[in-house]
């Protein structure tokens, strides 16, 4: 008796910097557009002058691509700021993501009732998505620790989930804007105080 074939690995074939940055373009623009449900690799592959075939080799399907083009929005941002002290760095920290999200925003209206159908597209955004930005927020706790203001063993885990909680909710379902204002109200008033500070 014939043993089923083994499914076959997802698509990991690396491509010329500049294509790959044409086509994630392409995906983010066609989101933005037309939504998740009326994306096709066939348009992506028009926009982003490549071939399909070439978008095969670099992922095995639209959820994978889509959440590579959203992966790249959250890790595409400026240095989080050094300012020389915890809540300075905070404040800065949170400006710079405000702008990242506000950037997703669009795109990320276009997923939300792909998502509730579509499982693998759920695990892949939060694997790519929403589990992304802790290792670069993490710097800010660490210069804490450095400088004396906070404790070696602070699990700074809590206030990351908070504050991306606070984002979505602010611009998904209160459609409020991300200024300094509400930043320094969010900081002061909800994530310094999870640090004991």
């Amino acid at each position: 008796m014939t043993q089923p074939r083994p499914a076959a690995a997802p698509a990991q074939h690396r491509l010329d910097p500049a294509r790959e940055r044409a086509i994630l373009d392409a995906i983010r623009e066609l989101l933005a557009e037309v939504g998740y449900d009326r994306l096709s690799i066939d348009e992506v592959a028009r926009r982003a002058k490549a071939s399909k075939a070439t978008i095969y080799r670099r992922w095995s399907g639209k959820p994978e691509m889509v959440a590579a083009a959203l992966h790249g929005m959250v890790i595409e941002h400026p240095p989080l700021p050094d300012t020389g002290n915890l809540r300075d760095d905070m404040v800065a920290a949170l400006n710079v993501f405000c702008r990242v999200y506000e950037r997703k925003h669009p795109i990320v209206t276009s997923l939300v009732a792909a998502v509730r159908t579509d499982p693998a597209l759920g695990r892949l955004l939060h694997e790519h998505v929403l589990e992304s930005g802790t290792a670069e927020t993490a710097v800010v706790f660490e210069r804490a620790i450095a400088r004396g203001e906070l404790p070696a063993d602070v699990d700074g885990a809590p206030v990351i989930e908070v504050s991306k909680a606070l984002l979505w909710h602010r611009l998904l379902l209160s459609g409020q804007p991300l200024d300094e204002r509400w930043v320094t109200h969010v900081v002061d008033d909800v994530l310094h105080p999870l640090l004991g500070r």
